[in-house]
């Protein structure tokens, strides 16, 4: 997994269209992907943008298929955001 490319997907207000940032690990995926969900509710709290809907998740690149697939760890069979809930929060 470890010379797996990935990258984070990321929709700040839905029906946007996503926009990409390569990462190196799950771990710096989290740590992106809480740190757009933070700032997008600091924005809506301090009424930069109106209500919102947010999504965001982590893909990798499968060589076989030649594009990009949704990542989930297959040992424990868990998708991005329940790998997430398990591995890296607290609450």
């Amino acid at each position: 997994m470890k010379d797996q490319k990935l990258r984070v997907w990321w929709i700040p207000r839905i029906p946007m269209k996503a926009f990409y940032v390569n990462v190196k690990s799950i771990e710096e995926a989290f740590l992106i992907t809480e740190t757009l969900a933070a700032y997008d509710k600091f924005q809506f709290d301090n009424n930069v943008k109106g209500d919102y809907c947010n999504v965001g998740g982590l893909q990798y690149w499968d060589d076989d298929e030649n594009k990009w697939l949704d990542w989930h760890d297959e040992e424990e069979g868990l998708e991005y955001d329940e790998y997430c809930n398990v591995h890296f929060r607290t609450n």
